[in-house]
């Protein structure tokens, strides 16, 4: 089927107990971000279905907890072998749905691939491990258990591949999942998910819909952990509630990060680096290069070069041969256009950019920004832009470079171009995030984690940081022969029970 038939055969339905039936919630109109157009709808799943999805989980994860690591593994290979088949279709679908580049929509089905196969393996590589006894002749141990059923609320900018971060994950570790797609994206992951028919019916469960649905999935008493991503604020409301029943989660909320430029860096290769930092997904990217602190010596002829890249980028319909899509939605271009506007209201200067492209009337596209002139207390430095800008700070040295990067209530990721082996050493060394990047902008790597410090969240995906997670450790202690233990059981000795006479 074509994606827009995929579209008319999934809008209004849920996923519950491995059967994708026709919600009884009101529906949520779905739009094609580069036409404006009408695609479909979705659910606003009712609190039954919520609930149904919830129970459905508990007897399905059994099952499959039940399963030898190899089968686990085996079915999880196979998920990815679907996905894998149904790439083109998907691939598309989330082109139309959330506007990203169908090559980039391709390349998010493939990272999807490679994290499912990762889990699969990982998953039954290490299952515990045995300590040396504090006891002779004793067995001490642990043993990784998983945590029951994980609630997985996801944003509209990555649905696919964060996903299966932490679905992929939470499976090989025993668990059940029950996803919360973004409004924005919910037909894609329905039809995403269609991959994982292949395990067992309600082990993957899907309820679509607005805010009052993950505060249901995330409040519920049938809910054993909750992984987040989005907002900080939605992230804060998250993790109280789970707070209130001392419950695992995982958020992973904003990035503010920044991108330093050194005067040993190849600028014409940081310039382009720094296009693709700030502009991939329409800089709808939590890892987004948004400060750009420049030294002094390199910043004009950097502006330049960079000035050159964004001139070249294609704008328009992520279905054809272009580099940048629209925005999501209206309300993200209307958010995104105030803080340009801001900026220019205390003193920046656009250079590249900085407004709507000429012929593109319906949808919702910006154009590609840079902003010169930017002074490190201006707002623009100070919040997540979540949009395609690229404001230019200059600074006089690496410390300052440094400092003002740490200047951030946020600490996801941070990148930095220099060829000055000591600069890259102390950059690792001193920046504040989750993940620097030194001459190679935004990389991800499944067998690496993925999170970040201060406000932008609590945990880690990828990894083996990224399984255990999702699992309780539980320490075992045997003694085989069920021996006294004299050495510190009642009765104490009498030489033990009381002081001793000084001298």
């Amino acid at each position: 089927m074509s994606a827009l038939e995929e579209f008319a055969r999934l809008s209004g339905t849920v996923l519950v107990d491995g059967v994708q039936r026709v919600s009884d919630g009101a529906p949520i109109d779905v739009t094609d971000p580069a036409t404006g157009l009408r695609v479909g709808h979705v659910a606003d799943a009712t609190a039954d279905e919520i609930d149904a999805a919830l129970v459905g989980t508990r007897a399905a994860q059994g099952a499959w907890w039940s399963l030898s690591a190899l089968a686990r593994a085996e079915a999880l290979h196979e998920v990815a072998r679907r996905v894998r088949d149904d790439l083109p279709v998907v691939a598309e679908m989330l082109t139309r749905e959330m506007g990203k580049t169908f090559k980039e929509a391709a390349d998010e089905v493939r990272w999807s691939i490679t994290a499912l196969d990762y889990y699969a393996e990982i998953g039954r590589h290490e299952a515990g491990r045995i300590v040396g006894p504090a006891t002779a002749g004793q067995l001490h141990y642990t043993v990784k258990e998983p945590l029951g059923t994980v609630v997985i609320v996801l944003p509209f900018n990555y649905p696919l591949v964060l996903l299966c971060w932490e679905a992929a994950a939470a499976l090989a570790a025993g668990n059940a999942v029950v996803v919360k797609p973004s409004e924005h994206t919910s037909l894609t992951t329905l039809r995403f998910l269609e991959a994982f028919s292949v395990l067992p019916a309600g082990l993957v469960q899907c309820v679509t819909g607005g805010a009052e649905v993950g505060r249901r999935l995330c409040g519920s008493t049938l809910t054993d952990m909750v992984a987040f991503t989005g907002s900080v604020p939605t992230g804060q409301s998250v993790a109280a509630q789970c707070a209130a029943s001392f419950r695992p989660h995982l958020i992973e909320a904003s990035g503010n990060d920044p991108f330093i430029v050194m005067p040993s860096a190849p600028l014409p290769v940081a310039a382009r680096a720094a296009a693709f930092a700030a502009f991939l997904n329409c800089g709808q990217v939590c890892t987004s290069a948004e400060r750009f602190y420049v030294h002094e010596d390199v910043y004009d002829e950097f502006a330049t070069l960079l000035v050159e890249q964004v001139r070249a980028l294609r704008i328009g319909n992520g279905l054809e041969k272009v580099d940048v899509g629209p925005m999501v939605s209206e309300k993200e271009r209307t958010r995104y256009e105030s803080i340009i506007a801001r900026a220019v209201e205390q003193g920046a200067r656009i250079v590249a950019g900085g407004g709507r492209p000429t012929g593109y009337d319906e949808g919702f596209f910006v154009e590609p920004t840079v902003l010169v002139d930017i002074k490190p207390d201006f707002e623009i430095l100070q919040q997540e832009l979540f949009g395609p800008a690229a404001p230019l700070c200059r600074v006089g040295s690496f410390d300052e470079a440094i400092e003002l990067a740490n200047a951030s209530e946020f600490g996801l990721g941070a990148n930095v171009y220099t060829t000055d082996l000591g600069e890259a050493m102390a950059a690792a060394e001193r920046l504040q995030a989750g993940m620097v990047w030194v001459n190679a902008p935004l990389l991800d790597n499944d067998a690496g984690p993925f999170g970040g410090r201060k406000k932008s969240g609590t945990g880690r995906q990828l990894g083996a940081e990224g399984l255990d997670i999702f699992r309780h450790t539980k320490f075992v202690m045997i003694d085989p022969t069920a021996s006294e233990q004299d050495f510190w059981w009642f009765p104490y000795s009498d030489d033990e029970a009381a002081p001793r006479p000084a001298g």
